[in-house]
């Protein structure tokens, strides 16, 4: 199989099992992979020419952005070899590689004490800022999951979340009665 079939086996696998955006996402490095070594046979490909290529492609990007690219390569020779039980080895999966995209050291957050998020939601100055800041403590919401509620998303104490980040069409989350009451007040 070459190249080039085998990335458009990835791309109908994708397309039918992933999120648009994460398709999108692997479509750039993919058609320049394509561009470089499309006719060759898959199983020809080696880690150097792995490392050459991710070198061309992120020589000044982020080791975030870096270790993306590589996870991204990774993750499709992986696919490949599995589906069609190909006898080989990910060219990824040697040490040279591994070290060169290595994971960037997590930033360390820090939470706030519950003491502090009363205190927040406490002095919040208008109705809508104390809402957000209660729908989010309070019913585990996202900040985008809180900005994009609708009015027709509010039942009595339960909010439909359309489009959540979870992936699904829609979930509910709910309110407790207090902030049932302040959002229904807020609505009129």
């Amino acid at each position: 199989m070459t190249l080039k079939e085998a990335i458009t086996l990835f791309g109908y696998h994708q397309r039918s099992n992933l999120k648009a955006r994460t398709v999108r996402s692997y479509q750039p490095l993919l058609q320049r992979f394509e561009t470089q070594h499309g006719e060759r046979s898959f199983d020809a490909i080696g880690s150097e020419e792995v490392f050459q290529f991710l070198e061309t492609v992120t020589g000044n990007q982020a080791r975030s952005t870096r270790r993306l690219r590589y996870a991204q390569l990774k993750a499709f020779f992986n696919f490949l070899i599995d589906k069609c039980n190909l006898n080989m080895k990910n060219p990824c999966d040697v040490p040279l590689l591994s070290k060169a995209f290595k994971t960037p050291k997590p930033v360390s957050r820090r939470i706030l004490d519950r003491e502090i998020v009363e205190e927040l939601i406490y002095n919040t100055e208008t109705l809508r800022d104390r809402l957000i800041l209660e729908l989010q403590a309070r019913c585990g919401l996202r900040i985008g999951e809180t900005l994009k509620i609708k009015v027709s998303d509010v039942v009595d104490r339960r909010l439909v979340l359309n489009e959540p980040k979870s992936g699904k069409e829609s979930e509910v989350a709910f309110m407790p009665e207090q902030i049932a009451k302040r959002l229904h007040d807020y609505i009129q």
